[in-house]
């Protein structure tokens, strides 16, 4: 059994790939699918100046690596992990990584997305942007589900008045 590196899934500080396992130390894997998510200057029209996340971080935290497990077993890869900062951001900033390990591209590609799709639906981590223009709002992330067709209209509403299937009872704050 190999030795795997102990971190915070809800960090305060700069996001780093070199946080998760090497590849080295899971031999049976020649596959690696990595999602970083960064800080966009747009959402909806309208410019964005930073954002800020929030969480509860030990439920946050908790339910993090509950989705890890829950995904290596669903998807049969060895390694499954996510961070997500919380705090003020700026444009470009690393928002979340998430990175799996597997036997073959597809696993480790499903088991990445999968992972962020959940994470950013299911644990209690909530975004404020603010605006060029001084205002600011809470805002919702959509998801990239292939099971519902896209919708032309720009509004998170729109795009994703589908039901998630296994949501918790986390409210975005109004």
């Amino acid at each position: 059994m190999q030795h795997l590196k102990q971190f915070a899934r809800i960090q305060d500080m700069p996001l780093s790939q070199s946080s998760f396992d090497e590849i080295q130390h899971f031999p049976e894997c020649g596959g690696i699918g990595i999602f970083v998510g960064t800080v966009r200057n747009h959402h909806e029209g309208k410019a964005v100046q930073s954002l800020k996340y929030t969480a509860y971080a030990p439920v946050a935290e908790k339910m993090i690596r509950q989705i890890e497990q829950e995904i290596q077993q669903q998807y049969g890869v060895s390694y499954v992990r996510v961070i997500h900062r919380i705090g003020d951001l700026a444009i470009g900033e690393t928002a979340i990584i998430a990175m799996a390990y597997a036997p073959h591209r597809r696993e480790a590609f499903q088991a990445c997305e999968v992972a962020v799709e959940r994470v950013k639906h299911e644990v209690p981590v909530w975004k404020e942007e603010f605006y060029c223009d001084g205002s600011s709002q809470y805002v919702e992330g959509c998801c990239i589900r292939k099971d519902h067709p896209p919708v032309e209209a720009n509004t998170h509403t729109d795009c994703c008045n589908h039901s998630h299937a296994g949501e918790n009872a986390y409210q975005w704050p109004l």
